[in-house]
């Protein structure tokens, strides 16, 4: 367990650590774009710990990088590979995490719109290895929690993929920060609640925005994992399915046919609560069972 109770203690380790994503070259010192290549052609392995570490706290800066072999490619899979091999120390994932929470709530400029969300999808490999061996304090973690919902629910950037650029997809990186939130055990109900609070602003975003790139699916996930935890009643689910189901700002759902942004409230509820019944309606588990009539009431109200 970290003994820093809060990241506001890891931003000195960061300092320390990590150069800033804003500030550092991409690609790091001592790197040519071609030798990052072949270390991802060998599965990002590097025996050298200290090697290693040192091109990991410099990769954070490539996730702002437009080059998406170099931002997804290398950048997120390099961290994925090595979290997930256990082969990020205690100390640098602390300091990454105090270095990518704050870039999330970051005013500073960003109009290719790629440090937010590729930062959002580090920090899910970060949660995805405290829940498969805890290193966060609760303090940590529900900083992490309320900095990755606020994220999803301020994204107003609604890019997904473009064949030149390669992928942004906010609101999907958002959703599965929630996804690796909402399967650790050390979450409580309450917590469980802020997520679908943050996730439900996004079900149905405001303007003429029609997911196609996947979001709902996404966004549904950590929903149908959080049920799954046992914590929510029939009557909780009730009253989440209905905000998902409430036409408003429309007066009522007819009205969603006069204008492209009515349409697409209408498109995403539908789509959410589509991807939301097919996960359940065969399924044979008491706890997502439950969930189902509040599914259909809400399919019911939307046409």
């Amino acid at each position: 367990m970290a003994t820093a109770k809060t990241f506001l203690h890891a931003v000195v380790l960061a300092a320390l650590v990590l150069p800033s994503m804003a500030l550092a070259d991409c690609p790091p010192a001592d790197w040519t774009g071609d030798q990052l290549k072949a270390l991802k052609a060998e599965g990002f392995k590097l025996d050298d710990d200290a090697r290693r570490a040192q091109l990991a706290a410099g990769l954070l800066a490539c996730l702002a990088d437009p080059d998406p072999e170099l931002r997804d490619g290398i950048a997120f899979e390099a961290w994925s590979t090595w979290l997930r091999a256990d082969k990020i120390s205690v100390e640098a994932r602390l300091a990454a995490a105090a270095e990518l929470l704050p870039a999330l709530q970051s005013d500073a400029p960003d109009p290719d719109g790629f440090r937010k969300p590729f930062a959002a999808l580090v920090l899910s490999e970060l949660a995805r290895a405290d829940r498969k061996s805890p290193y966060l304090s609760p303090e940590q973690r529900a900083q992490l929690l309320e900095g990755g919902a606020r994220y999803l629910e301020d994204v107003r950037d609604y890019r997904g993929f473009d064949a030149r650029e390669g992928w942004r997809h906010g609101v999907a990186h958002g959703a599965d920060l929630m996804l690796q939130l909402a399967l650790n055990p050390a979450l409580d109900k309450a917590q469980l609640d802020r997520m679908f609070t943050a996730v439900a602003t996004q079900v149905t975003p405001p303007g003429e925005q029609f997911y196609v790139y996947g979001e709902s699916a996404r966004l549904a996930r950590p929903v149908l994992y959080a049920a799954l935890r046992g914590l929510h009643t029939a009557a909780d689910w009730d009253a989440f399915f209905k905000k998902i189901s409430d036409p408003a700002p429309l007066a009522k759902w007819p009205d969603a046919f006069r204008d492209n942004a009515g349409l697409a409230r209408r498109h995403n509820a539908r789509a959410f609560l589509l991807v939301v019944y097919s996960e359940i309606a065969d399924s044979k588990d008491e706890k997502l069972i439950q969930m189902l009539p509040a599914v259909k009431a809400a399919m019911a109200v939307v046409p």
